[in-house]
């Protein structure tokens, strides 16, 4: 992003980057937009290895909570005071939970988001740093990213406003993690390996 779109990022309002999404979501729906800390992100379109391992995860949870759904690529509103968006690649609640919501969905009710690192520039600094953060402060129990990068799986939990969350287990892909409560899934990632690329 260049100096200058950081500059007008930093003060554009929610209504206005919401306006833009929903433009840049018509004319193109091979990239989306989020907006954290008051600066607008390029979410690219993911590869079939990304998509494989939301399905798994899809499957997965509807198995373990038939009474759950994950919504891949759901809007929630983000951040202390809901002043940021974000398209999370996964979002567990209830099933039926967002009917007759905006493309902007407040998080009250949502379980778990879930995110799973792209190959790209600033997947570091989003998917580890900005959205965990994002995440607590709006109050969603677990956030799980699953990290093709460092063929690695981590459930932040406990979220506090004030520090993101504080408690972050870590197992490497292909072990087997516990998402703690309110999900309580075991997921066993064995069939994951082949999609770290």
């Amino acid at each position: 992003m260049t100096v200058m779109a950081e500059r007008v990022s930093s003060q554009m309002s929610v209504d206005m980057f919401e306006r833009i999404a929903e433009f840049a979501a018509r004319e193109d729906e091979t990239v989306g937009f989020e907006f954290i800390d008051g600066r607008i992100g390029v979410k690219k379109v993911t590869n079939g290895n990304h998509d494989e391992i939301t399905m798994w995860l899809v499957f997965r949870c509807k198995h373990a909570r038939p009474e759950l759904t994950l919504y891949p690529d759901r809007g929630l509103k983000v951040g202390a005071y809901r002043n940021g968006r974000a398209r999370p690649d996964g979002v567990l609640a209830p099933a039926g939970h967002f009917t007759g919501k905006g493309n902007w969905a407040d998080p009250q009710g949502v379980l778990m988001t879930v995110e799973i690192t792209s190959h790209d520039s600033d997947t570091h600094s989003r998917d580890r740093v900005e959205k965990p953060r994002a995440y607590a402060e709006a109050g969603i129990p677990v956030y799980l990213l699953i990290d093709r990068e460092n063929l690695s799986i981590l459930v932040h939990s406990n979220p506090d406003l004030e520090v993101g969350y504080r408690d972050v287990h870590v197992a490497r892909l292909g072990g087997t993690i516990t998402l703690p409560d309110p999900v309580g899934i075991e997921l066993d990632t064995e069939d994951l390996k082949p999609y770290a690329d």
